[in-house]
């Protein structure tokens, strides 16, 4: 936001604090005073970006087991496939969870931006480097939870376990992916 009155200070707000920029003092950030205090859209915004945050961690985690490199489960891969469902999932559930709170500020943003009720000269909100920022992680997180599915449906699991777990038939065992054509 910034004052056509006084140019020379700028203001931020975010989810956690409020800074303001001065050309003297540079950046002052001030947390703010009560959750209550706070208008429901940045109530709700910091529920979702907290649960984002806790299911894309939570999603790293699960993947880890069902990755191909990594030496649990093997003799499990049905295991290993449902580790992989379950990554793309969470995923998926934090890309829409950091979505929607970024896509709600920005629509709250657009309509107090044209809301007429306000005079000419007081300083409109309007969209910063966070707000792109949030958007294109977001949709990186629902691709990344989209590959993780295209990864198990392209992938031939091999459902008969080895007779024998440490026979040569285990680590020469040929993987197969399915072949797709675009076009």
């Amino acid at each position: 936001m910034n004052s056509d009155l006084n140019e020379m200070e700028n203001w931020f707000s975010g989810l956690w604090h409020t800074c303001l920029y001065t050309e003297e003092v540079g950046i002052q950030c001030k947390a703010y005073d009560s959750v209550l205090g706070l208008p429901m859209d940045l109530q709700i915004s910091r529920w979702l970006v907290t649960v984002s945050i806790g299911t894309g961690g939570l999603g790293l985690l699960v993947v880890l087991p069902g990755l191909e490199g990594v030496e649990m489960c093997v003799e499990q891969p049905h295991l290993k496939r449902r580790f992989i469902i379950l990554a793309g999932l969470l995923t998926w559930v934090s890309g829409l969870t950091s979505l929607a709170p970024v896509s709600l500020v920005a629509y709250t943003t657009l309509v107090d931006f044209f809301d007429e009720g306000w005079p000419e000269v007081m300083p409109r909100w309007e969209y910063g480097e966070a707000m792109f920022s949030g958007w294109f992680g977001g949709l990186g997180q629902l691709i990344g939870g989209t590959l993780l599915f295209i990864a198990v449906c392209m992938y031939d699991f091999d459902q008969r376990p080895p007779s024998v777990p440490n026979s040569p038939q285990v680590k020469h065992r040929t993987k197969h992916y399915q072949k797709t054509e675009v076009l």
